[in-house]
Protein backbone atom coordinates (compact mmCIF):
# COMPACT_ATOMS: atom_id res chain seq x y z
CA UNK A 1 0.00 0.00 0.00
CA UNK A 2 1.67 3.15 -0.95
CA UNK A 3 -0.57 5.38 1.40
CA UNK A 4 -2.24 5.32 4.70
CA UNK A 5 -3.51 7.65 7.21
CA UNK A 6 -4.13 6.78 10.92
CA UNK A 7 -5.96 6.79 13.64
CA UNK A 8 -9.43 6.44 12.65
CA UNK A 9 -12.09 4.44 14.54
CA UNK A 10 -11.88 0.56 13.73
CA UNK A 11 -8.45 0.83 12.31
CA UNK A 12 -5.54 -1.26 13.76
CA UNK A 13 -2.65 1.87 14.72
CA UNK A 14 1.03 0.68 15.65
CA UNK A 15 3.33 2.10 18.27
CA UNK A 16 5.43 2.75 14.96
CA UNK A 17 2.60 5.07 13.67
CA UNK A 18 1.93 6.79 17.08
CA UNK A 19 5.26 7.40 17.35
CA UNK A 20 6.41 8.94 14.54
CA UNK A 21 3.16 11.69 14.68
CA UNK A 22 3.98 12.32 18.28
CA UNK A 23 7.61 13.47 17.05
CA UNK A 24 6.02 15.97 14.83
CA UNK A 25 3.98 17.35 17.22
CA UNK A 26 7.06 17.65 20.50
CA UNK A 27 10.77 17.16 20.44
CA UNK A 28 12.16 14.88 23.00
CA UNK A 29 12.81 16.49 26.70
CA UNK A 30 11.05 17.02 30.10
CA UNK A 31 7.92 18.11 30.59
CA UNK A 32 9.23 21.87 32.98
CA UNK A 33 11.76 24.46 33.01
CA UNK A 34 15.05 24.54 34.02
CA UNK A 35 14.45 25.74 37.22
CA UNK A 36 12.02 22.90 37.96
CA UNK A 37 12.70 19.87 39.84
CA UNK A 38 10.76 17.28 37.12
CA UNK A 39 13.03 14.39 36.91
CA UNK A 40 16.18 16.25 37.61
CA UNK A 41 19.42 14.11 39.42
CA UNK A 42 20.41 14.88 42.84
CA UNK A 43 22.45 13.70 45.71
CA UNK A 44 22.99 13.96 49.57
CA UNK A 45 26.37 12.42 50.20
CA UNK A 46 25.17 9.51 52.04
CA UNK A 47 26.53 6.66 49.46
CA UNK A 48 26.84 5.78 46.01
CA UNK A 49 23.56 6.64 44.58
CA UNK A 50 21.68 9.52 43.07
CA UNK A 51 17.78 10.41 43.05
CA UNK A 52 15.91 11.21 39.90
CA UNK A 53 12.84 13.72 40.98
CA UNK A 54 8.99 12.87 39.72
CA UNK A 55 8.00 14.01 36.42
CA UNK A 56 6.44 13.75 32.99
CA UNK A 57 9.01 13.21 29.56
CA UNK A 58 8.56 12.55 26.04
CA UNK A 59 11.00 10.08 24.34
CA UNK A 60 10.80 9.81 20.51
CA UNK A 61 7.35 10.04 20.76
CA UNK A 62 6.50 7.97 23.70
CA UNK A 63 5.13 9.16 27.18
CA UNK A 64 7.31 8.71 30.40
CA UNK A 65 5.63 9.57 33.59
CA UNK A 66 7.09 8.93 37.64
CA UNK A 67 4.87 10.11 40.37
CA UNK A 68 7.82 9.39 42.94
CA UNK A 69 11.46 9.91 43.64
CA UNK A 70 13.86 7.07 42.63
CA UNK A 71 17.07 6.17 43.60
CA UNK A 72 19.60 4.51 41.21
CA UNK A 73 23.00 2.83 42.44
CA UNK A 74 26.33 3.94 41.12
CA UNK A 75 28.93 1.65 40.58
CA UNK A 76 31.76 1.38 42.55
CA UNK A 77 34.13 4.11 42.34
CA UNK A 78 37.60 3.24 40.22
CA UNK A 79 40.86 4.58 41.39
CA UNK A 80 40.76 7.10 38.47
CA UNK A 81 37.72 9.54 38.32
CA UNK A 82 34.76 9.13 35.54
CA UNK A 83 31.98 10.63 34.43
CA UNK A 84 28.71 8.64 34.92
CA UNK A 85 25.21 9.77 32.71
CA UNK A 86 21.59 9.32 34.00
CA UNK A 87 18.87 8.93 30.78
CA UNK A 88 15.61 7.88 30.13
CA UNK A 89 15.98 4.70 27.62
CA UNK A 90 13.02 3.61 25.44
CA UNK A 91 13.40 0.49 24.66
CA UNK A 92 11.05 -0.78 21.72
CA UNK A 93 11.33 -4.33 21.80
CA UNK A 94 10.60 -4.05 25.83
CA UNK A 95 7.72 -1.32 25.30
CA UNK A 96 9.00 0.10 28.16
CA UNK A 97 11.06 3.60 28.88
CA UNK A 98 13.46 3.61 32.26
CA UNK A 99 15.53 5.29 34.18
CA UNK A 100 19.55 3.96 33.85
CA UNK A 101 22.87 4.68 34.87
CA UNK A 102 25.34 4.82 31.96
CA UNK A 103 28.98 3.70 33.78
CA UNK A 104 32.06 6.02 31.99
CA UNK A 105 35.29 5.09 31.40
CA UNK A 106 37.64 5.85 34.15
CA UNK A 107 39.76 8.78 33.28
CA UNK A 108 37.55 9.12 29.96
CA UNK A 109 35.01 11.51 29.18
CA UNK A 110 30.76 10.92 29.58
CA UNK A 111 29.67 8.22 28.35
CA UNK A 112 27.78 8.98 24.88
CA UNK A 113 23.80 8.49 24.20
CA UNK A 114 22.57 5.72 22.12
CA UNK A 115 19.81 7.83 20.02
CA UNK A 116 18.43 5.66 17.15
CA UNK A 117 15.16 6.34 14.81
CA UNK A 118 13.87 2.56 15.61
CA UNK A 119 15.51 0.89 18.27
CA UNK A 120 17.01 2.08 21.67
CA UNK A 121 16.95 5.83 21.92
CA UNK A 122 18.27 7.79 25.38
CA UNK A 123 17.69 11.12 26.67
CA UNK A 124 20.33 12.43 29.52
CA UNK A 125 19.25 14.01 32.62
CA UNK A 126 22.32 14.19 34.55
CA UNK A 127 25.94 13.88 34.28
CA UNK A 128 27.67 12.60 37.89
CA UNK A 129 31.86 13.07 38.87
CA UNK A 130 32.79 9.92 40.15
CA UNK A 131 35.74 10.72 41.85
CA UNK A 132 38.60 8.46 42.61
CA UNK A 133 38.25 5.87 45.18
CA UNK A 134 35.31 7.72 46.46
CA UNK A 135 32.53 6.29 48.86
CA UNK A 136 29.67 8.76 48.31
CA UNK A 137 27.86 11.21 45.76
CA UNK A 138 27.93 14.26 47.32
CA UNK A 139 25.21 16.84 45.39
CA UNK A 140 28.21 19.14 43.99
CA UNK A 141 29.34 16.02 42.20
CA UNK A 142 25.77 16.07 39.94
CA UNK A 143 25.17 18.56 36.66
CA UNK A 144 21.78 18.94 35.55
CA UNK A 145 21.98 18.06 31.45
CA UNK A 146 18.28 17.75 31.00
CA UNK A 147 16.54 18.86 27.71
CA UNK A 148 12.99 20.48 27.84
CA UNK A 149 10.24 20.48 25.68
CA UNK A 150 9.41 23.34 23.37
CA UNK A 151 7.23 25.49 23.99
CA UNK A 152 5.01 25.94 21.37
CA UNK A 153 4.28 29.87 18.93
CA UNK A 154 0.76 30.67 19.12
CA UNK A 155 -1.24 33.38 18.10
CA UNK A 156 -4.47 35.01 20.10
CA UNK A 157 -6.36 37.72 20.59
CA UNK A 158 -6.35 40.10 24.44
CA UNK A 159 -9.12 37.81 25.45
CA UNK A 160 -8.29 34.44 23.88
CA UNK A 161 -4.80 34.20 25.65
CA UNK A 162 -3.58 30.49 27.07
CA UNK A 163 -5.22 30.53 30.71
CA UNK A 164 -2.12 28.09 31.92
CA UNK A 165 0.75 28.80 29.86
CA UNK A 166 4.08 27.51 30.44
CA UNK A 167 7.06 30.23 31.22
CA UNK A 168 8.28 30.90 27.82
CA UNK A 169 4.98 30.70 25.99
CA UNK A 170 5.78 32.93 23.26
CA UNK A 171 2.54 34.43 20.72
CA UNK A 172 1.45 37.08 18.30
CA UNK A 173 -1.11 39.32 20.32
CA UNK A 174 -3.44 40.29 17.23
CA UNK A 175 -5.28 42.98 19.43
CA UNK A 176 -2.10 44.91 20.46
CA UNK A 177 -0.04 43.50 16.75
CA UNK A 178 2.92 42.80 19.21
CA UNK A 179 4.62 39.69 20.20
CA UNK A 180 4.36 38.37 23.63
CA UNK A 181 5.70 35.58 26.17
CA UNK A 182 4.64 34.59 29.42
CA UNK A 183 7.44 35.51 32.41
CA UNK A 184 5.74 32.83 34.87
CA UNK A 185 3.65 35.77 36.21
CA UNK A 186 2.33 38.34 33.33
CA UNK A 187 2.28 38.38 30.01
CA UNK A 188 4.96 40.36 28.55
CA UNK A 189 6.31 42.45 25.23
CA UNK A 190 8.73 41.12 23.79
CA UNK A 191 10.05 43.79 21.87
CA UNK A 192 8.74 47.10 23.96
CA UNK A 193 8.69 50.02 22.48
CA UNK A 194 10.93 52.76 24.08
CA UNK A 195 10.04 55.77 24.83
CA UNK A 196 11.66 59.08 26.98
CA UNK A 197 9.22 58.52 29.75
CA UNK A 198 10.61 54.85 30.31
CA UNK A 199 14.02 56.04 29.87
CA UNK A 200 16.18 55.72 33.89
CA UNK A 201 18.27 58.36 35.02
CA UNK A 202 17.56 60.55 32.28
CA UNK A 203 18.13 64.52 33.59
CA UNK A 204 15.06 66.34 33.89
CA UNK A 205 15.11 68.80 32.10
CA UNK A 206 16.68 69.19 28.30
CA UNK A 207 19.02 70.54 28.29
CA UNK A 208 19.93 69.71 32.18
CA UNK A 209 19.44 72.75 34.06
CA UNK A 210 23.33 74.21 34.56
CA UNK A 211 25.39 72.25 37.20
CA UNK A 212 29.03 71.68 37.77
CA UNK A 213 31.15 68.91 38.88
CA UNK A 214 33.56 69.18 41.42
CA UNK A 215 35.98 67.11 40.61
CA UNK A 216 40.27 67.31 40.67
CA UNK A 217 41.50 67.56 37.09
CA UNK A 218 43.36 64.38 38.10
CA UNK A 219 40.37 62.57 38.86
CA UNK A 220 38.93 62.65 35.04
CA UNK A 221 38.98 59.93 32.90
CA UNK A 222 40.09 60.21 28.98
CA UNK A 223 41.47 63.89 29.40
CA UNK A 224 44.12 64.68 27.04
CA UNK A 225 47.91 64.35 28.17
CA UNK A 226 48.64 67.92 26.61
CA UNK A 227 46.84 71.06 26.62
CA UNK A 228 45.99 72.59 23.83
CA UNK A 229 45.63 68.90 23.24
CA UNK A 230 47.68 67.06 20.01
CA UNK A 231 46.02 67.13 17.26
CA UNK A 232 42.48 65.83 16.77
CA UNK A 233 39.47 65.30 15.06
CA UNK A 234 35.42 65.60 16.04
CA UNK A 235 32.65 64.02 14.22
CA UNK A 236 30.06 67.57 13.28
CA UNK A 237 27.26 66.49 15.50
CA UNK A 238 29.56 66.33 18.56
CA UNK A 239 30.45 70.10 18.77
CA UNK A 240 28.24 72.20 20.56
CA UNK A 241 27.06 75.91 19.62
CA UNK A 242 27.75 75.09 16.02
CA UNK A 243 25.65 77.55 13.56
CA UNK A 244 21.86 76.62 12.56
CA UNK A 245 22.81 76.65 9.13
CA UNK A 246 25.75 76.24 6.44
CA UNK A 247 27.03 78.52 5.34
CA UNK A 248 26.79 80.49 8.58
CA UNK A 249 24.86 84.05 8.52
CA UNK A 250 27.57 86.40 7.95
CA UNK A 251 29.91 86.69 10.67
CA UNK A 252 34.27 87.34 11.12
CA UNK A 253 37.31 86.11 11.94
CA UNK A 254 40.30 87.18 13.33
CA UNK A 255 43.32 86.45 10.91
CA UNK A 256 44.83 84.61 14.49
CA UNK A 257 41.43 82.60 15.04
CA UNK A 258 42.58 80.56 12.10
CA UNK A 259 44.18 77.13 11.70
CA UNK A 260 45.99 76.03 9.23
CA UNK A 261 46.20 79.33 7.59
CA UNK A 262 49.30 80.16 4.84
CA UNK A 263 52.64 81.74 6.57
CA UNK A 264 52.40 84.10 3.76
CA UNK A 265 49.61 85.54 1.46
CA UNK A 266 49.22 85.05 -1.45
CA UNK A 267 50.69 81.31 -0.12
CA UNK A 268 53.54 79.73 -1.87
CA UNK A 269 52.95 78.30 -5.19
CA UNK A 270 50.95 74.63 -4.56
CA UNK A 271 48.43 72.52 -6.13
CA UNK A 272 45.55 70.11 -4.87
CA UNK A 273 46.08 67.16 -7.44
CA UNK A 274 44.69 64.13 -4.92
CA UNK A 275 41.46 66.08 -4.76
CA UNK A 276 40.93 67.29 -7.89
CA UNK A 277 42.03 65.12 -11.05
CA UNK A 278 41.26 67.59 -13.92
CA UNK A 279 38.46 69.82 -14.87
CA UNK A 280 36.93 66.96 -16.99
CA UNK A 281 36.27 64.84 -14.43
CA UNK A 282 34.37 67.34 -11.95
CA UNK A 283 32.04 68.77 -14.57
CA UNK A 284 29.15 67.20 -14.23
CA UNK A 285 26.99 67.89 -10.70
CA UNK A 286 26.46 64.34 -10.13
CA UNK A 287 30.36 63.51 -10.38
CA UNK A 288 29.50 60.43 -12.84
CA UNK A 289 32.96 60.83 -15.18
CA UNK A 290 35.33 60.53 -12.41
CA UNK A 291 33.81 56.61 -11.98
CA UNK A 292 33.62 55.94 -15.76
CA UNK A 293 37.22 56.97 -16.39
CA UNK A 294 39.04 55.44 -12.75
CA UNK A 295 40.60 52.14 -13.40
CA UNK A 296 40.26 49.30 -10.55
CA UNK A 297 43.86 49.17 -8.47
CA UNK A 298 44.86 46.89 -6.03
CA UNK A 299 42.55 44.01 -4.76
CA UNK A 300 40.26 45.70 -1.96
CA UNK A 301 36.93 46.47 -2.93
CA UNK A 302 34.06 47.64 -0.67
CA UNK A 303 30.37 48.66 -1.39
CA UNK A 304 29.34 52.10 -0.84
CA UNK A 305 26.97 53.87 1.61
CA UNK A 306 25.98 57.59 1.66
CA UNK A 307 25.23 58.64 5.27
CA UNK A 308 22.41 61.38 5.82
CA UNK A 309 25.11 63.84 5.34
CA UNK A 310 25.56 63.22 1.81
CA UNK A 311 28.77 61.77 2.90
CA UNK A 312 30.62 58.50 1.41
CA UNK A 313 31.56 55.47 3.72
CA UNK A 314 32.83 51.90 3.22
CA UNK A 315 30.21 49.15 4.00
CA UNK A 316 31.99 47.20 6.34
CA UNK A 317 30.70 43.53 7.84
CA UNK A 318 33.44 42.72 10.27
CA UNK A 319 32.70 41.86 13.75
CA UNK A 320 34.83 44.51 14.71
CA UNK A 321 32.62 46.99 13.66
CA UNK A 322 29.76 45.70 15.21
CA UNK A 323 28.23 45.27 18.85
CA UNK A 324 25.14 44.04 20.85
CA UNK A 325 24.73 41.45 17.90
CA UNK A 326 21.55 39.28 18.24
CA UNK A 327 19.73 37.01 16.14
CA UNK A 328 16.52 38.24 14.59
CA UNK A 329 13.43 36.48 12.80
CA UNK A 330 12.61 36.88 9.80
CA UNK A 331 8.98 35.86 7.80
CA UNK A 332 9.57 33.64 4.51
CA UNK A 333 5.83 34.64 4.12
CA UNK A 334 6.57 38.18 4.85
CA UNK A 335 9.62 38.50 2.40
CA UNK A 336 7.56 36.45 -0.09
CA UNK A 337 4.77 38.95 0.13
CA UNK A 338 6.73 41.53 -1.56
CA UNK A 339 5.57 42.84 -4.52
CA UNK A 340 8.12 43.53 -7.67
CA UNK A 341 6.93 46.88 -9.50
CA UNK A 342 7.64 48.86 -12.54
CA UNK A 343 6.40 52.86 -12.32
CA UNK A 344 7.96 56.11 -13.87
CA UNK A 345 10.06 58.32 -11.76
CA UNK A 346 8.49 61.87 -10.68
CA UNK A 347 10.19 64.68 -12.90
CA UNK A 348 11.90 67.25 -10.93
CA UNK A 349 12.58 70.90 -11.23
CA UNK A 350 16.25 72.29 -10.65
CA UNK A 351 17.06 75.77 -9.17
CA UNK A 352 16.33 77.55 -13.02
CA UNK A 353 12.71 76.20 -12.85
CA UNK A 354 14.13 73.63 -15.55
CA UNK A 355 11.91 69.83 -15.52
CA UNK A 356 13.71 66.70 -16.26
CA UNK A 357 11.37 63.99 -16.85
CA UNK A 358 11.92 60.78 -14.56
CA UNK A 359 13.44 57.83 -15.62
CA UNK A 360 10.38 55.62 -17.76
CA UNK A 361 9.39 51.57 -16.65
CA UNK A 362 11.87 51.28 -13.96
CA UNK A 363 12.18 47.98 -11.85
CA UNK A 364 11.98 47.79 -8.03
CA UNK A 365 9.86 48.05 -4.91
CA UNK A 366 7.50 50.29 -3.05
CA UNK A 367 8.95 51.68 0.61
CA UNK A 368 5.50 52.02 1.64
CA UNK A 369 4.51 48.60 0.95
CA UNK A 370 7.84 47.30 1.70
CA UNK A 371 7.35 48.71 5.32
CA UNK A 372 3.99 46.77 5.97
CA UNK A 373 6.18 43.72 6.16
CA UNK A 374 9.77 44.33 6.65
CA UNK A 375 10.13 47.63 8.06
CA UNK A 376 13.95 46.45 8.75
CA UNK A 377 14.77 47.39 6.06
CA UNK A 378 12.98 50.86 5.12
CA UNK A 379 14.89 54.30 5.33
CA UNK A 380 13.40 57.11 6.56
CA UNK A 381 14.27 60.73 5.61
CA UNK A 382 15.14 63.68 8.25
CA UNK A 383 11.59 64.29 8.74
CA UNK A 384 10.59 60.61 9.77
CA UNK A 385 8.87 60.07 6.23
CA UNK A 386 9.35 56.49 4.49
CA UNK A 387 12.10 57.34 1.87
CA UNK A 388 13.83 54.36 0.30
CA UNK A 389 14.44 50.49 0.59
CA UNK A 390 17.88 49.31 1.58
CA UNK A 391 17.93 46.84 -1.34
CA UNK A 392 21.85 45.73 -0.31
CA UNK A 393 19.88 43.80 2.90
CA UNK A 394 17.10 42.23 0.57
CA UNK A 395 19.97 39.07 0.04
CA UNK A 396 20.12 38.80 4.00
CA UNK A 397 16.20 39.19 4.36
CA UNK A 398 15.76 36.14 1.80
CA UNK A 399 18.23 33.52 4.06
CA UNK A 400 15.16 32.33 6.02
CA UNK A 401 13.01 31.37 2.82
CA UNK A 402 15.92 29.50 1.32
CA UNK A 403 16.55 28.63 4.25
CA UNK A 404 13.02 27.52 5.05
CA UNK A 405 12.55 25.78 1.48
CA UNK A 406 15.62 24.00 2.68
CA UNK A 407 14.23 22.30 5.69
CA UNK A 408 10.81 21.43 4.01
CA UNK A 409 12.58 19.87 1.35
CA UNK A 410 14.66 17.38 4.02
CA UNK A 411 11.74 17.11 5.87
CA UNK A 412 9.73 15.41 2.78
CA UNK A 413 13.10 13.91 1.61
CA UNK A 414 12.65 12.07 5.11
CA UNK A 415 8.85 11.06 4.97
CA UNK A 416 9.80 9.58 1.35
CA UNK A 417 12.54 7.56 2.62
CA UNK A 418 9.91 5.91 5.30
CA UNK A 419 7.22 5.86 3.66
CA UNK A 420 9.54 3.86 1.48
CA UNK A 421 10.50 1.71 3.90
CA UNK A 422 7.66 1.00 5.40
CA UNK A 423 6.35 -0.24 1.70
Amino acid sequence: MATSSYPFDGQATTETDFSRLFRELQDSGVAGTATGLDLKVSADSSGMKVSVQPGFAIVRGHAFLSTAVEVLPIATADTAPRTDRIVLRLNPTANAITLAVLKGTPGGSAPALTQTDTDNHEVSLGLVAVGASVATIGLSAVTDDRSFLGSRVGTWTATTRPTNPRVGRLGLNRSSSKWEFWDGSTWTDLAPVVSWTSVTDKPATFPPSTHSHTVDYNDVVNKPGTFNPSWHQHWWDQLLGVPGEFPPSGHSHWWDQILGRPGQFPPTDHWHGQYLESWGTINRANGSDRPHSYGPTGNQWYAVWVDGNHNFCRNTSSIRFKENVRDITVSPADVLSLRPRVYDRTPTTDEDGKVTEGRKNEYGLIAEEVHATLPEIVVYDEEGRIDSVRYDLLGVALLPVVQDQALRLATLEKRIEELARDR
